[in-house]
């Protein structure tokens, strides 16, 4: 399957369609999570007309894969008719939610339409520091309620922990909290910079050794030895590849309509209430950039041992200065990963800054 769909995203590629789109139906929140990096009150989102018109568009520009986040998703009230009528359009649809609202009704009705997969966030199996992250009292007995009303309708449920410093060592507790409720699991180490600009939030993350153990850990990496093996020869394929899907076949629209390459990619490249999707799609100039950047147009990562082997983020390295430049969080990554340091390391520019970020690993989301 996976070989499957490699070969998919590489025809989307090569083709330029965008075969998955995330999209947020609301940055509104009943939680107040402390490394959330979204403003909670925006008021200008897209309506239910707005929203049927968009996955309409969508599904005549080829988009297959359709993931739906937030905010909180299930604090609007029109979510089960945006479901209803992307079904309709034959969309793969993920959704991303905290599940505090999740009910037998709405368990039941999530099922029924089929959608493929429910992520929900997790940050301990322990109510005490849950419930600080989220700054909600209940919190994880509410979003535990819910997933096994989820698992009892049969729902593919994935269990997502953030890991920052308050629950650095809390993933070992969530993944046995997973298995025993028959969910997937997977990690994410990356505390992302606020949408405002404020990398305030980046000093939650976690430090090295506990990195270094994520890294060491067989469950979440597969073969340690190969994950942490040394990068290898790099060849031309490796300096004519592009650096991630990001614009080439998947892209991210906000809440009132921006369209950006990814969520972690903040270049605004158009908004679907001035123009049609499939035309900022195809036309934009921001795409066009993005889409024409290789490895070997990096000044830096391009001379770098580990460029075939980096997960380098082109929108973290945006964040950082430039989309062209190298993103210290992923040389982080490959340093820690390895203990063989980047180009830009040893250049003095790719070193851990109190801006660090560290973006998803193999094996872990």
């Amino acid at each position: 399957m996976a070989n499957v769909m490699e070969a998919l995203s590489r025809r989307a590629m090569d083709r330029r369609i965008p075969l998955s789109v995330h999209v947020d139906l609301t940055w509104r929140c009943n939680e107040r999570c402390v490394h959330c990096y979204l403003d909670h009150d925006d008021p200008d989102e897209l309506s239910l007309a707005e929203m049927r018109d968009l996955l309409d568009q969508m599904a005549e520009a080829g988009v297959f894969f359709l993931t739906l986040s937030g905010g909180e998703i299930f604090l609007r009230k029109d979510l089960f008719a945006i479901l209803e009528h992307a079904r309709l359009r034959g969309f793969d649809i993920r959704l991303k939610t905290n599940a505090v609202l999740i009910g037998e009704k709405e368990a039941a009705r999530i099922a029924e339409l089929g959608v493929h997969q429910v992520q929900i966030s997790v940050y301990s199996h322990l109510p005490a520091i849950h419930d600080a992250i989220t700054k909600a009292p209940c919190s994880l007995e509410k979003t535990l309620r819910a997933i096994a009303l989820l698992r009892a309708c049969s729902v593919h449920v994935v269990i997502a922990c953030v890991l920052m410093k308050p629950n650095a060592a809390a993933f070992e507790g969530v993944q046995k909290l997973a298995g025993e409720l028959g969910a997937e699991f997977t990690i994410d180490p990356t505390i992302t910079p606020h949408l405002n600009g404020d990398r305030s939030l980046l000093a939650l993350n976690i430090d090295r050794d506990d990195l270094r153990k994520i890294f060491e850990t067989e469950s979440l990496v597969g073969s340690v030895a190969a994950f942490t093996a040394p990068p290898g020869p790099v060849g031309e394929d490796v300096l004519d590849g592009t650096p991630c899907s990001a614009g080439h076949s998947s892209s991210y629209i906000s809440p009132h309509g921006d369209v950006y390459p990814c969520v972690q990619f903040p270049l605004t490249c158009g908004n679907v209430r001035q123009q049609r999707f499939i035309d900022i799609w195809r036309d934009s100039a921001g795409f066009g950039e993005v889409r024409a950047i290789r490895a070997r147009d990096l000044p830096v990562c391009s001379s770098c041992d580990h460029v075939g082997t980096c997960s380098r983020c082109p929108g973290l390295a945006f964040m950082q200065g430039s989309m062209y430049g190298p993103s210290s969080a992923d040389c982080e990554k490959s340093f820690v990963r390895t203990g063989i340091p980047s180009a830009a390391m040893l250049q003095g520019t790719g070193t851990r800054p109190a801006s660090h970020h560290l973006v998803q690993i193999a094996g872990v989301v």
